[in-house]
C-alpha cells in the first residue's frame, strides 16, 4: 500500500503502522490506573493513517509508534482520573492551549461567533477538569518576530554563507519531518532554527508560566487542541524534551475533531456550554477578544516576514501584499521591486506536490525565492485533516469555506503591537538577543540517517 502523496517506488508504512497499533495497546493495557473502567473508557485510541501523514517511509521508529498512539483522548482522561484520586502526590495541573486555526473549525461547525466559540470551548474543557485553558497567538508572536529577525541576517550573510538562503518556514511540522527524514542536507541547513508556535507555547507554559505559580514543568501536564495529526509527532522530537524534570515541553496533542469526539460522547453540545473566558499566562488577567496574524489561512510567517525584510533592508513600508498565483492557488508568489530591480521573492507552497516541485528546482540550482512559506496541506492549517474531514474521510469543502470566512475576519494584530511579548523579553528571556532566546525560542533542524534504500526517491 502506498500513499498518495509518497514519491518512493514502494512504501512499508502500513505495516509499520499496524506494528506500532499493536505496540501501542500493549502499552496502554500495561497501565493499571488507566484500566479502571470510567465514563470515557469507550473512547478510541489515536491512530495516524497514511493519508493523514506527511512524513514518508519510515517516519515512525517503534517507540514513537507507541508513544504516539498514547496521544489520544484516553491518556488525556487518564490525567483528569489521576486529579480525582485521594493521592495529591500524583495530581497534575492540566493546561490546554488552542490553536488559533482550530478555532474557526469550532465556531463554523456550531453556527458560533469566533469569539464565542473560544469561551465555550474553554467552558467545555474546564467542566471537565481542566485548570487552564491558553490561546496559543502570543507563541506565534514569538515564533514570528525570531523569524523575521532570523531572515533578515541571513540575507545579510547571503553571500559569505552558502546555505544562507532560500530560508524555508519551520511551523509545520509534516514539512519539517519530511525535510529531516527524507531531503535531509539538501533543505535542512535552509530551515529557520524558530520553534514552531507549538512548541514555543510549551516553553511558556512549562517555563515560564510555571515559574510564575511556583510549580514544577513535570507537574503540569499540556495538551495542546490542534487541527493536524503531524503534530502529535512533532510534541515527540527529542529537542522538546527536559530531562532534569522528565518533561515534554507539550505531552498531549489533540486534534480539534478528537475534542469534537469527547463532546459527542459526553452528548454536549457548544451552544449549551456556559461561556468562560480564555485564561491567560499572566495572573488573573483574561485573554479578550481573539486575534490573528496576517495570512489568508496560516499564522502568516510570509507576510510578517516580507514586509519586515523590506522594512529593515530596503527602507520601504509595505502596507498591502499581492499574492501571484502560478501553477495552481496553493502555490503564489510575492516580490518587492526596488529602481527596476526585484530585490525580494518570496512564494507560499501549500500541499506536498508543490513542495515536490519547489524541491526540485532548489536541486537544479533554478530556485529564485529567498524564503519560502511551507505548510503540508493543501489550502493551509485551516485544512489541516484532524478537523476537515468528513467520517468517510473526505474533505469537508463546504465547512473549510465557512472556517475560511471565519478566520478572514478575525482581526490581525501584530507580533511587534503585543506589549506582553516585549515584556517577556526583558523579563524572562533577559533581552532581545540573549542567550536564553536562542535555549527556548530555537532549535535545530538536521538530517536524520536513512539506509540508502529508504531514500530511492523519483522526481
Amino acid at each position: 500500500m502506498k500513499c498518495e502523496n509518497c514519491t518512493k517506488k514502494e512504501c512499508s508504512k502500513k505495516q509499520k503502522n499496524d506494528d506500532a497499533q499493536s505496540t501501542s495497546v500493549d502499552v496502554l493495557s500495561s497501565n493499571d490506573d488507566f484500566e479502571e473502567k470510567n465514563e470515557f473508557f469507550t473512547l478510541a485510541n489515536a491512530k495516524i493513517l497514511l493519508s493523514d501523514c506527511l512524513a514518508c517511509d519510515n517516519c515512525m521508529t517503534s517507540d514513537e509508534g507507541a508513544r504516539v498512539f498514547q496521544q489520544n483522548q484516553k491518556e488525556f482522561f487518564r490525567i483528569l482520573s489521576l486529579n480525582k484520586k485521594c493521592d495529591t502526590s500524583k495530581h497534575k495541573v492540566l493546561a490546554v492551549s488552542l490553536c488559533p486555526q482550530s478555532l474557526p473549525y469550532f465556531a463554523a461547525k456550531f453556527s458560533l461567533s469566533v469569539n464565542d466559540a473560544a469561551k465555550r470551548l474553554c467552558g467545555f474543557l474546564k467542566s471537565l477538569g481542566v485548570h487552564y485553558v491558553f490561546d496559543t497567538t502570543i507563541a506565534a508572536d514569538f515564533s514570528i518576530l525570531e523569524s523575521q529577525k532570523e531572515f533578515v541576517q541571513r540575507y545579510q550573510r547571503r553571500n559569505q554563507e552558502e546555505h544562507a538562503l532560500p530560508m524555508f518556514a519551520s511551523a509545520c511540522p509534516g514539512w519539517i519531518r519530511y525535510a529531516e527524514r527524507v531531503l535531509t542536507n539538501l533543505v535542512t541547513p535552509h530551515i529557520c532554527t524558530a520553534k514552531s508556535p507549538q512548541q514555543i507555547m510549551g516553553s511558556l507554559v512549562k517555563g515560564y508560566f510555571a515559574r510564575q505559580q511556583n510549580l514544577s514543568p513535570e507537574k503540569i501536564f499540556h495538551v495542546v487542541v490542534a487541527p493536524c495529526y503531524d503534530k502529535k509527532l512533532e510534541a515527540l522530537r527529542e529537542d522538546f524534551y527536559t530531562a532534569l524534570y522528565n518533561s515534554q515541553e507539550v505531552d498531549c496533542v489533540l486534534t480539534s475533531g478528537e475534542i469534537v469526539q469527547i463532546m459527542e460522547q459526553k452528548s454536549v453540545s457548544m451552544k449549551d456550554v456556559t461561556e468562560v473566558a480564555v485564561d491567560s499566562l499572566f495572573g488573573e488577567i483574561k485573554e479578550g477578544d481573539v486575534v490573528r496574524h496576517d495570512g489568508k489561512r496560516s499564522d502568516g510567517y510570509l507576510e510578517h516576514i516580507f514586509k519586515h525584510a523590506a522594512k529593515e533592508l530596503f527602507g520601504m513600508d509595505v502596507k498591502e501584499i499581492t499574492y501571484k498565483a502560478l501553477k495552481n492557488k496553493d502555490f503564489q508568489e510575492v516580490t518587492l521591486e526596488k529602481d527596476g530591480e526585484t530585490v525580494l521573492r518570496f512564494a507560499a507552497a501549500y500541499g506536498f506536490r508543490n513542495i515536490q516541485n519547489m524541491v526540485l528546482k532548489l536541486k537544479k540550482g533554478k530556485f529564485l525565492y529567498h524564503f519560502v512559506e511551507v505548510l503540508a496541506c493543501p489550502g493551509g492549517c485551516l485544512n489541516g485533516k484532524g478537523q476537515t474531514q468528513t467520517e468517510d474521510g473526505k474533505p469537508d469543502k463546504a465547512l473549510l469555506s465557512q472556517m475560511e470566512d471565519v478566520y478572514a475576519a478575525i482581526p490581525v494584530r501584530l507580533p511587534e503591537a503585543n506589549a506582553y511579548v516585549q515584556e517577556m523579553y526583558q523579563d524572562w528571556l533577559e533581552g532581545m538577543d540573549s542567550r536564553k532566546v536562542q535555549e527556548t525560542l530555537h532549535t535545530k533542524y538536521s538530517a536524520v540517517n536513512q539506509t540508502a534504500s529508504n531514500l530511492d526517491i523519483k522526481w
